[in-house]
């Protein structure tokens, strides 16, 4: 049997159908990647996040969005669903329907067996190239561990690890500090 060969999906054409579809797919060099659905503990996690990055920017000039927000890496074509992510000042839309974010200031990954490395490798690779950027975060499913890339004034990138339930992760990008207690509420490890 001869393989079937893979259509190319012009940026357009992917927009077009994702725009109309009932699930959500990536983008990536004329393909498309469907997600998987997030489970209980991530769902957990990601509000418990909202809700506390969200408290914090009622006053500021930031707005927070969850996983139902496209952003795309200009550089590279991407188009991705970070599962949180933050602007401050003015937003920047690909096109009119503002459903595709191009200058996040804080993008966090709750990491799954399925996107662990992934999310650690060609898409960090993918967002480091933001000029907005300055802070990357990923959350552990599996105890209480964030890690975070914050970008430095070299344009190099540094990495620290906070661990333990009682700890405080320090939000530096958006001048915001939360206890693991917060970000794991009602979160139960295995």
């Amino acid at each position: 049997m001869i393989p079937k060969k893979k259509t190319f999906i012009t940026p357009e054409e992917y927009l077009e159908i994702e725009r109309k579809a009932g699930f959500k797919s990536e983008y990536f060099n004329g393909e498309m990647f469907a997600l998987a659905g997030a489970g209980k503990t991530h769902n957990k996690i990601s509000s418990n996040l909202i809700i506390n990055i969200g408290a914090h920017l009622k006053n500021k000039s930031c707005l927070i969005y969850g996983s139902d927000m496209k952003v795309k890496i200009k550089s590279s074509g991407l188009y991705t669903y970070p599962d949180i992510s933050v602007v401050c000042g003015d937003e920047k839309f690909e096109d009119d329907e503002s459903d595709i974010l191009l200058n996040p200031k804080l993008v966090i990954e709750i990491l799954s067996e399925s996107t662990e490395s992934y999310d650690r490798g060609k898409k960090f690779e993918h967002y480091r190239t933001l000029e907005s950027l300055q802070e990357y975060v990923l959350v552990s499913q599996e105890k209480p561990k964030v890690e975070q890339f914050l970008k430095q004034p070299d344009d190099k990138w540094l990495y620290s690890e906070v661990n333990g339930i009682d700890s405080i992760v320090p939000l530096s990008s958006i001048e915001c500090e939360i206890d693991l207690k917060e970000i794991y509420h009602k979160v139960e490890f295995k």
